[in-house]
């Protein structure tokens, strides 16, 4: 295979992990220990983010003449991608919260469900709840009046009790 057949398979898969995730967020990872890279690449896969350096070059071509376009002049210097295919907050979240601890890692830009987001959207949405909180603040409220119908239950049970009793 030719360098050029590579280069467009790149190209290609760039564009379509762009096109088929939820988000991805760019960052600059200069400055990180290799052991500190190591534990981001763990917490990532253990989400099912896919995190990946690729050439700015190649990245360029993948986005040339979308609507993301310009994430180009975030492609300078050394660049890694996350992208995440199930949960929009995932990678925004792991990413500004490995960011906290450690001052090298610099969230560039980011794409939220295929519309170039800003520096505030990335952070904003990675102080959003995952998937599973959002999950299970949706099922208390839902709990919440049955609840609230069994302890009135309870209460008038024990009422009758006590004048019963009396």
């Amino acid at each position: 295979m030719s360098k050029i057949a590579e280069k467009q398979l790149v190209v290609d898969e760039i564009s379509q992990k762009f096109n088929e995730s939820e988000s991805a967020v760019l960052v600059d990872y200069r400055g990180l220990s290799v052991a500190e890279v190591t534990a981001l690449r763990k917490e990532l896969r253990d989400n099912d983010i896919d995190y990946k350096v690729y050439k700015n070059t190649l990245a360029r071509r993948a986005i040339a003449g979308s609507d993301l376009e310009s994430l180009t002049e975030s492609l300078v210097g050394p660049t890694a991608i996350a992208f995440g295919s199930e949960d929009v907050v995932a990678p925004a979240k792991i990413l500004h919260n490995f960011a906290k601890d450690h001052e090298a890692l610099e969230v560039k830009a980011g794409v939220i469900q295929g519309e170039v987001a800003t520096l505030d959207q990335i952070k904003e949405l990675s102080t959003l709840p995952d998937y599973d909180g959002l999950v299970s603040m949706l099922l208390s409220v839902l709990q919440a009046p049955i609840r609230n119908l069994a302890y009135a239950t309870q209460a008038i049970a024990d009422q009758q009790d006590e004048e019963a009793a009396e």
